[in-house]
């Protein structure tokens, strides 16, 4: 089995430091939805007095969530397969 190149490593390395630090910025934005809603008085997305802010910041939530997948998955390709005994 071929170990990984420096670059490779460290590549892999920046990536698991981006998901981390996005997955931190999505817990930020939860906890600013949460007091959004309660400042405003409404937590339902559908109502039409939902505040824009919460809005907002949910969409930026659900990219960054979409994002976390994308890369996920690039470092899954990059992990090699366990190989059989």
């Amino acid at each position: 089995m071929q170990s990984p190149s420096r670059f490779e490593a460290t590549a892999s390395l920046k990536l698991h430091a981006l998901i981390s630090d996005l997955q931190w910025r999505i817990q930020m934005l939860e906890a600013d939805i949460a007091e959004e809603e309660r400042r405003s008085g409404s937590a339902d997305p559908g109502s039409p007095t939902y505040s824009m802010l919460a809005l907002t910041l949910r969409a930026r939530r659900d990219n960054l969530r979409n994002s976390i997948a994308m890369l996920e998955g690039r470092v899954e390709r990059k992990s090699p397969l366990p190989q059989a005994a």
